[in-house]
């Protein structure tokens, strides 16, 4: 028997929400979690609640979107972080997204699109069971403040490939892959 997935939905509209609960609900692998109709304090909601899938609605970001996606990414690393769209919304915000749910989108489709991700997200996790060296959290901690590999190589007298793998570590251990993501992570972390 299939463990069901806990399910977070952040949308106002009451419409979109129930709609999407049944779709869900009829497949019968998705947990519906109470539903949010404001991105406020939604990091504090992932920590408490630890859905395994998150269906956000993008307009509903605080600016930067992208620093706000990060923090909601790093409450809960393990977690499938969809979109649900029925308007025009930025491409770099978009961009932030692998899996865009449309609401036009046929009912039967939707499952599926959801399940490719969670499977996708699942080969692509991060290492639950890491620790950062000290040397990566010396590079963490200067990625985190804008600069470049080769800036990093020449203040920790190292070759830029060494630093380049140092980035790749990070990104691999924190499941984190831009520059804005790793500073949030530095900041949360106390590392700033």
């Amino acid at each position: 028997m299939k463990s069901s997935i806990d399910t977070l939905v952040v949308e106002p509209s009451d419409i979109v929400r129930t709609g999407l609960a049944a779709i869900l609900k009829e497949n019968g692998d998705f947990n519906m979690l109470a539903p949010l109709s404001s991105a406020a304090n939604i990091e504090e909601r992932v920590k408490t609640l630890q859905p395994k899938l998150l269906i956000l609605n993008p307009t509903l970001l605080i600016p930067p979107a992208k620093l706000q996606l990060a923090a909601i990414r790093q409450a809960k690393p393990n977690m499938a972080v969809v979109a649900i769209v029925y308007q025009y919304i930025e491409p770099q915000i978009m961009q932030l997204f692998r899996t865009v749910i449309d609401i036009r989108e046929q009912p039967g489709r939707i499952v599926p699109m959801l399940n490719t991700e969670l499977q996708r997200f699942e080969t692509d996790s991060p290492d639950e069971n890491y620790d950062l060296s000290e040397r990566e959290r010396e590079v963490l901690i200067l990625v985190a403040q804008g600069l470049s590999s080769k800036e990093i190589a020449n203040r920790l007298c190292l070759s830029v490939h060494t630093v380049n793998s140092h980035r790749k570590n990070l990104t691999h251990k924190t499941g984190i892959k831009s520059v804005a993501g790793l500073a949030v992570y530095a900041m949360l972390h106390n590392l700033t």
